[in-house]
């Protein structure tokens, strides 16, 4: 009796994700899960993988092979030109890039998004809650999560409420009343603070009568601070959600980048006004002012996002009105404190 024919090696079960894996909450990273994806064993060869690719394959995402282990536990993964380009008798193991990061289903979207780029990886892998692939979030979705966040930031950097942050295309179509009222709440704060601001400038005038010209230069103090603070809340919010540095390490960084930003412009406004007005204190005044108003509108704007991410909130919410209204009062105070006490 003769021998049975050996039998070609099955293809590896589909790893059976954990019913936690499974899309339950928005804006986590199961809400984008696919399941079905390439796998193999680490020990099998490129040679035997393409055969059992050529033989059909249905899967939802074919950007990598991952490799797994007896126990369905994520041992690395093999990029899908990678495969392409090695030798078919190489093991699977020795092209592999591993370790791998690997996500729980109810990881933060943007989490998933900022761990991905981090690690060059275009799809992320998630895992149950023993540790089994359960599938992976594939690059189309990864691109659509850093969009809507992208949105998301924009809306909140220009005051609009979260109902229509989610969607660029709701915020343009939506009704008036409706973009209005999502609108309205952060320009109520604003003109507050305007009010606030205007308190402030009445405190002062009988400076400003004394001096006329020191009302030249409220609305250049004003805007520059306001650049400068608009600038590190650009950088603290993507920042901070993207960085792995310390956040105490980032924010001494950019409290440095604000004095040198300041001390630059100080030194670029101190001889023209010198010049055109032909006063020297007046000059120094204006420039000390410019200088401290840049560095305390970019601790203001980076510190309010930090302290919100501290708080384990959005950083994007410490954006926007509310830190132009800061700036600006404190812009303003510093600005009247520092000529009244050089030139009084």
């Amino acid at each position: 009796m003769s021998a049975p024919e050996p039998q070609p090696n099955p293809e590896p079960p589909h790893p059976a994700p954990d019913a936690e894996a499974l899309p339950t909450h928005p804006d986590t990273a199961g809400e984008h899960l696919v399941l079905r994806v390439l796998h193999a064993s680490p020990h099998e060869n490129v040679g035997a993988l393409r055969r059992r690719l050529a033989d059909g394959v249905q899967v939802d995402s074919a950007e990598a092979v991952y490799l797994l282990d007896d126990r369905r536990h994520l041992l690395g993964l093999v990029p899908m030109r990678r495969l392409l380009g090695a030798r078919p008798e190489q093991i699977l193991a020795d092209i592999a890039t591993a370790p791998v990061p690997a996500v729980r289903s109810g990881a933060d979207q943007e989490h998933v998004a900022s761990l991905a780029i981090q690690h060059g990886l275009t799809s992320m892998p998630v895992v149950d809650r023993r540790g089994h692939l359960a599938g992976v979030v594939p690059p189309l979705a990864l691109l659509e999560v850093l969009r809507r966040e992208h949105v998301e930031d924009l809306h909140r950097f220009a005051g609009i409420g979260p109902e229509e942050s989610g969607r660029a295309r709701e915020a343009i179509e939506a009704p008036p009343i409706r973009r209005a009222r999502d609108r309205l709440p952060w320009l109520l704060v604003g003109l507050v603070g305007s009010m606030l601001a205007t308190f402030i400038v009445a405190g002062f005038e009988a400076a400003l009568e004394a001096r006329v010209a020191i009302a030249f230069f409220v609305p250049g103090i004003v805007y520059l601070a306001d650049a400068v603070g608009t600038q590190s809340e650009a950088i603290a919010v993507r920042g901070l959600s993207l960085s792995r540095l310390p956040l105490a390490r980032l924010l001494a960084g950019e409290l440095r980048t604000g004095l040198l930003i300041g001390i630059t412009l100080a030194l670029l406004v101190l001889g023209p006004i010198w010049w055109w007005f032909g006063d020297a204190d007046l000059a120094v005044a204006v420039a000390v002012a410019l200088l401290a108003a840049s560095t305390c509108a970019t601790t203001i704007g980076f510190a309010l996002p930090w302290l919100l991410a501290r708080t384990g909130r959005d950083p994007a919410f410490g954006s926007g009105p509310i830190a132009t209204i800061i700036q600006d009062m404190l812009s303003l105070l510093i600005y009247f404190w520092t000529v009244k006490a050089l030139l009084f």
